[in-house]
């Protein structure tokens, strides 16, 4: 006698293993204990529920017990004998004549009894049948797998333990029904039918499963009348199913369409709750004739549109098969209103095939375009609304046109296009993109007297709000201007995905709070308006380069670069505007790394992005980036009609001084790496000129006066401190750094040095480093001496002058070490430094071009500061 644990190992090729739960666990123990004991029970489940695979379980106790089995009525040839079996399987589909004599035969209680049935169809005799084995108990109810229990079964067929994710990934797709996990999990084990590997448990789209997992279901799909199959078609469309939707595709009988769900629900396909596990909604789409799902969905579509119901669940897969005409062209243009907030690109193209059945759709096809990203489409599209003479699209399609203007850097035409266009929010976008161009009288007649035009939209209140924003941070508070943009973004929020916009009022908030040293704010801004998605795809960009921009500043360039990438990955080619931003990005992190290979290759690409887009006020940062890159690779000449645009610019505004401050602080360290103090000095004047417009051109206006006071050699340990302080705490920790350290390597005092080296490394986020309580200065020197006015190529830091005399003059790296209080580490970084700056490739070589250079400053003063002291100094 087998014991009923080792039916659960019994498994071939084709037969599911046998996983039970407590109900049939009991009744298999009963008879396995005492095989020729009376029974009499109705085993009820819809299909796939694991009645045959039970009623095989109990043909082998029998058989191994010595009980002669019948197995359904192919199996009897005569009189059913007391001491034998009767296993009846799918005792539904019997005919009155055998329900009948299976009726006698229970009734008789002389063989033992186990009929196998569907909750439908329930004839009249069934009903008979099912109510006589009720006298000996209720009948035995199969379930659906838990999570346990599909686990086990895979275990089983597996012969091995499964990975969690599988297991959560089987149940999800075949909500458990036995048959169906039987089916998936073959098919997952079979070597070709593996799931990729990171697919998130439960969330595998069913595209992604094998196909041998799913072609099995035509067996239960053929077996199936026309109007079940129409019914399962519909629940596999996605959308709810009230009965009188049911009733118009199906039929106007309450009592048929009741009678159609029953039927379904036994099949198994359709759950008690009237779904489909997702690999047999699958497989009714696939295996389905495609004429007869076309035809279904199509009539669904029509229905949903005419009780105002969302219709792009089942216009979604219509698309595949060409399925157009003017009988769905209303249908396709409400699905595209659906998917325009969270899918635009196939908004678009459901806007093209409206518009291609006759529906008025280009324009809104066109803004879709726009907001999917791709503005060469949007463009051509928005062009031919504006060219076609009586449209009353063309005002919307101007609106478009600017907006991709506005991205591609055309600001005073985009300004004009929205003129044209004449909403209340194109009005606004209009004026704020007159002045990013240097004209700020637009916005301020503007916002003095708001257009009354139109109703107060979300879009139209937020561009009002964007627009007060932008016009405070020339002359106003610029806690009131990044305020009023944040306030603005909020806003926006409810609409954020479906708005087409020229700039987001999260970018402008995140500009201003760059400009004005509120770093956090800008990340927080930015942070809810990539949640919120505002703006669709073609914002997204900019709010992730924008984001990466602030981590650059504070000097973690590990994490922007990171940042960078994503914003750069997939979505094609970037348009003018991020492209700037992305290279800036670039050339700012290869300078903060003092990765001079890295920066020639972003120069290159710099280059490209200055031609490809004109100088606005929104784009001032790159500006100063590629200012001071320019001068530290010598390329001064090709940023000049740049730079002078930014000043005109700023003069057209009456230099703000929240726009103008940062540019400043770029032309001062271009002018420190080219090493022309005059013009180092007078952005140092003009930094202290704004210093009093706001906190953050304080500490500007401190730091550079600090920082060429260092350069001439005059050192004061407290301020420089203060002003390194001062960086730090306004989000510049790099710039903080740097300037401490730039003064340590200056200053002559080893007290001072100590200090500031130590500071230079708290502000960097680095420990202090002491020995013998003298601080050791590493490769952090190496790192804030690159603004140095000898750091430009074939010439070396001040620091290294000295290591390379020392070198000369024969010492070792511990002997240079000692001499410098300095590691010998550092030394032999300082040395490696030396031969990539000057370009020698042994040390003899570095040896050789050391005494050539040594000779040609014969004569000159070694200690003279790098700069000439001011008269007064």
């Amino acid at each position: 006698m087998t014991p009923v644990r080792t039916l659960l190992s019994l498994r071939t090729a084709t037969q599911p293993p046998l996983v039970l739960d407590t109900q049939t666990g009991a009744l298999l123990a009963a008879v396995e204990a005492d095989p020729h004991a009376p029974m009499s029970v109705g085993i009820q489940a819809p299909g796939g529920h694991g009645k045959t695979v039970l009623l095989r379980a109990l043909h082998r106790i029998y058989r191994q017990a010595g009980v002669t089995v019948i197995d359904g009525w192919q199996d009897m040839t005569g009189s059913v004998g007391d001491d034998c079996v009767l296993l009846i399987d799918d005792a539904h589909l019997l005919d009155e004549v055998r329900l009948r004599e299976l009726l006698r035969l229970a009734g008789s209680g002389r063989p033992r009894l186990a009929v196998a049935y569907r909750p439908w169809p329930r004839p009249p005799a069934m009903a008979e049948l099912t109510a006589l084995l009720k006298r000996d108990g209720p009948p035995l109810l199969l379930h659906p797998f838990n999570q346990q229990r599909t686990a086990a079964h895979l275990r089983l067929l597996a012969g091995a333990e499964v990975r969690p994710g599988t297991v959560e990934m089987v149940h999800a797709q075949t909500g458990g029904i036995p048959r169906f996990v039987d089916r998936l999990a073959r098919a997952l084990l079979a070597p070709e039918g593996a799931v990729p590997d990171g697919a998130p448990p439960g969330q595998v789209n069913p595209g992604q499963l094998p196909q041998s997992a799913v072609l099995p279901f035509a067996s239960d799909l053929d077996a199936l009348d026309l109007e079940l199959r129409r019914l399962l078609l519909a629940a596999a469309a996605d959308v709810d199913l009230p009965l009188d939707l049911l009733g118009s595709l199906l039929s106007p009988d309450p009592h048929a369409v009741d009678a159609l769900l029953t039927a379904a629900r036994a099949t198994g396909l359709l759950g008690p709750d009237d779904r489909l596990p997702p690999i047999a909604k699958r497989a009714v789409a696939t295996l389905s004739p495609a004429t007869q799902r076309v035809a279904v969905w199509q009539q669904l579509a029509q229905f949903q549109l005419q009780r105002g119901a969302a219709v792009l669940p089942l216009v979604r897969p219509l698309l595949g098969f060409g399925i157009a005409g003017d009988s769905l062209a209303a249908v396709f243009e409400a699905a595209a209103d659906e998917a325009l907030a969270g899918e635009p690109a196939l908004a678009a193209e459901l806007f093209a095939a409206a518009a291609a059945a006759g529906r008025p759709t280009i324009a809104r096809q066109a803004r879709a375009t726009a907001l999917a990203g791709d503005l060469d489409a949007a463009l051509r599209l928005a062009d031919r609304v504006v060219a076609t003479e009586g449209s009353p699209d063309r005002a919307e399609g101007a609106a478009v046109a600017a907006t991709a203007l506005a991205h591609r850097g055309h600001l005073a035409r985009s300004a004009e296009l929205y003129r044209w266009s004449g909403s209340a929010s194109s009005l606004v976008f209009g004026a704020i993109g007159s002045l990013g161009t240097g004209h700020s009288e637009e916005l301020t007649q503007l916002l003095r007297n708001p257009p009354a035009d139109g109703p107060p939209t979300l879009l139209a209140s937020a561009a009002l709000l964007m627009g007060r924003g932008v016009r405070e941070s020339l002359s106003g508070s610029a806690t009131a201007a990044l305020s009023t943009l944040v306030q603005a973004a909020a806003l926006l929020e409810p609409a954020a995905q479906a708005v087409l916009l020229p700039d987001s009022p999260a970018a402008l908030a995140a500009l201003v709070a760059v400009h004005s040293g509120e770093l956090e704010i800008g990340e927080s801004v930015l942070d809810r308006a990539v949640s919120a998605r505002t703006g669709g795809p073609l914002m997204s960009r900019r709010h992730r380069l924008l984001h990466a921009w602030t981590l650059m500043v504070r000097g973690r360039t590990a994490a922007a670069t990171q940042s960078l990438a994503r914003a750069a990955a997939g979505g094609g080619p970037l348009e003018p505007r991020d492209l700037l931003f992305a290279t800036a990005l670039e050339v700012g992190i290869a300078r903060r790394n003092s990765d001079l290979a890295a920066l020639h290759r972003s120069w290159a690409h710099a280059r490209e992005a200055l031609v490809r887009h004109p100088v606005d006020l929104f784009t001032l940062l790159p500006l100063g980036e590629f200012a001071i890159a320019a001068a530290r690779l010598g390329e001064q000449a090709r940023l000049g009609i740049h730079v002078q645009e930014a000043r005109l610019l700023l003069d057209r505004l009456g230099n703000p001084a929240l726009w103008a401050t940062p540019l400043h602080w770029s032309g001062l360290h271009a002018a420190i790496l080219a090493e022309e103090p005059d013009v180092a000095d007078e952005h140092v004047a003009a930094l202290v000129a704004t210093a009093g417009h706001t906190r953050y051109g304080s500490v500007m206006a401190a730091a550079a006066e600090s920082w060429v006071e260092v350069l001439r050699g005059v050192v004061d340990p407290a301020r420089v401190e203060a002003a390194a302080r001062g960086l730090h705490d306004a989000g510049l920790w790099w710039d903080g750094a740097r300037l401490a350290g730039q003064a340590a390597i200056r200053t002559s005092d080893r007290r001072a040095m100590t200090t500031l080296l130590d500071c230079a490394r708290l502000l960097q986020g680095r420990p202090a480093s002491h020995k013998g309580g003298a601080a050791q200065p590493d490769a952090l020197v190496e790192e804030v001496a690159e603004a140095s006015p000898a750091a430009n190529e074939g010439r070396l830091s001040d620091r290294e002058q000295e290591v390379a005399d020392l070198v000369l003059a024969g010492l070792t790296y511990k002997q240079i070490g000692d001499r410098l209080f300095i590691s010998a580490k550092t030394v032999e970084h300082h040395v490696a430094r030396m031969r990539q700056r000057l370009g020698c490739g042994s040390r003899s070589e570095l040896l050789a071009r050391l005494r050539a250079m040594a000779a040609d400053r014969a004569g000159d003063d070694p200690l003279r500061p790098p700069w000439p002291r001011r008269p007064t100094e």
